[in-house]
């Protein structure tokens, strides 16, 4: 969400002098990748994960503020809705056990988060959507306290003019209006960074987004959003549409939503950071002292705040981030495309998968975006939120024929991408232990054709067909799932029910 921002409206002329800004930003940036100015390559990823608060009834708990008191740790934070938390991850080199090791630190942390969010009747949750949540539970009232918040609520809602509209088509119907963006903090998430260098960038960028929808497939934990199912992970709708500063008017003349997946494949990071700029309309037109360009004659590094504020506010599910690290700048690759859980060991395998498939296809001389359109990587992201793991993906044909074709993701992934994603684990020179242990998780999840999303509808329709209504069903299944989330085994081996 950015840096804690505070502001009592803007004017015409603070937009006009942060477009100027951003320009300078854009203008300092090419020098910085022309200089080659950039971090020596490092192999460093980190992690961000999004957790929901519920007590012993699945019910959601507006607690955020009190349970920060009690972790009193700078590794958690607030998110949108006060029911939410966020967990950072202290960067890690990529190699040897370092899978293992993020799995150790996580289960403390989040098992630390919980017994702390105990003491006020709470637990912690790490899953998608959490299905109790209702829409009154997600209005302004329960927006997190910090003034970011509420600023980014205020000028989304100006840009907009209007309520929200939230329209998806599942396998049930979802329609409802909204008064604020707190609908967003519904959607929680695994961000995954990896630091690259200027000449990467775009292979690592590229990558990432061919393989959002096999990660969304394999990967899909929110079927239920305010009681209703609907897609098998529902975040992207309700985020897009919960952060939509387009009136109908607009959606219809075809401008970009905010939310998005993008629209080709690039060639240089500058690309995106342009994108963003020629094309949204600034929400936060904070202005830093720090005149980029006259930095860069001093031969010094500037942080490009402007530009760093916007990108922030542009909700591509592959970011690029520019950072500032004592006094060196680096670029990442930030990955949103994941849903928080169901379990640790799920979000690492998760993690080990991504980072293995990025690698080798980053690698491979004949790159899967010059044989796949980008309208097909996109029509693959739809598919595997709308149908979980019984998407089916179009995907380059392997040979020298050539060719596109339609297949089940669980195939596609067992006979191809696996051992891809092993392959580039050993890129990695991770420990062969890990790489068996964690993608082996992924390899059961296909052949039993199992994932956070199939277990919670599965066990909420075994719910309702025992006698529960709608409501106690869902806390039923939500319940169950914190239990089996707190034991720790991998989703595919869970047994379906309540009991």
């Amino acid at each position: 969400m950015g840096e804690k921002v505070v502001a009592d409206g803007f004017g015409p002329s603070d937009r006009q002098h942060y477009r100027r800004k951003l320009q300078q930003c854009l203008a300092g940036l090419a020098r910085l990748l022309a200089e080659k100015r950039f971090d020596r390559p490092r192999n460093l990823m980190g992690v961000e994960i999004e957790l929901n608060l519920a007590g012993a009834d699945g019910l959601p708990r507006m607690l955020n503020g009190p349970v920060l008191e009690k972790i009193a740790s700078p590794d958690f934070q607030t998110e949108l809705g006060m029911f939410n938390l966020e967990v950072n991850i202290a960067p890690h080199q990529l190699g040897g056990r370092v899978f293992d090791r993020l799995a150790e630190e996580i289960g403390t942390g989040i098992g630390y988060a919980d017994r702390k969010a105990a003491e006020l009747d709470a637990g912690v949750v790490m899953i998608g959507i959490l299905p109790t949540l209702t829409q009154d539970d997600l209005v302004l009232e329960n927006l997190s306290a910090a003034d970011r918040y509420a600023l980014l609520n205020d000028q989304i809602l100006a840009a907009r003019g209007e309520d929200f509209t939230l329209d998806i088509h599942g396998v049930e119907r979802l329609l409802c209006t909204s008064e604020s963006i707190v609908p967003e903090a519904a959607c929680t998430s695994v961000q995954l960074h990896l630091q690259v260098t200027p000449a990467r960038f775009a292979s690592v960028w590229n990558a990432a987004q061919a393989v959002s929808g096999v990660q969304i497939a394999l990967g899909a934990n929110a079927p239920f959003v305010f009681g209703r199912e609907v897609w098998r992970e529902s975040r992207p709708p309700l985020f897009q549409q919960a952060t939509d500063t387009r009136p109908p008017e607009l959606q219809s003349q075809g401008v970009r939503p905010r939310t998005w997946f993008g629209e080709r494949w690039v060639d240089s990071v500058y690309d995106l950071f342009e994108e963003n700029v020629r094309y949204f309309p600034a929400l936060l037109p904070i202005c830093d002292e720090e005149d980029p360009l006259l930095v860069l004659d001093r031969g010094e590094v500037p942080r490009l705040q402007e530009l760093v504020l916007h990108n922030g506010t542009v909700y591509r599910w592959n970011r690029p981030v520019y950072g500032w690290v004592d006094g060196v700048p680096h670029l990442r690759v930030e990955n949103r495309v994941l849903p928080a859980g169901p379990t640790v060991t799920d979000v690492i395998a998760n993690a080990a998968f991504y980072y293995g498939l990025v690698r080798s296809l980053a690698d491979d001389p004949r790159p899967v975006w010059k044989r796949l359109a980008f309208e097909d990587a996109e029509a693959n992201f739809d598919a595997a939120c709308r149908h979980g793991i019984e998407a089916e993906l179009r995907w380059p044909r392997a040979g020298r024929a050539g060719g596109v074709a339609t297949l089940p993701a669980v195939r596609l992934v067992l006979d191809e991408l696996l051992p891809l994603a092993a392959a580039g684990l050993d890129a990695w020179h991770i420990e062969p232990a890990d790489r068996d242990f964690y993608l082996g998780v992924i390899e059961q999840r296909c052949l039993r054709r199992v994932n956070g999303a199939s277990w919670q509808a599965d066990t909420f329709h075994q719910a309702v067909e025992s006698g529960l209504d709608r409501a106690a069903a869902l806390a039923a299944t939500t319940r169950r799932y914190r239990t089996l989330m707190r034991a720790g085994e991998p989703v595919h081996t869970w047994p379906v029910g309540i009991d």
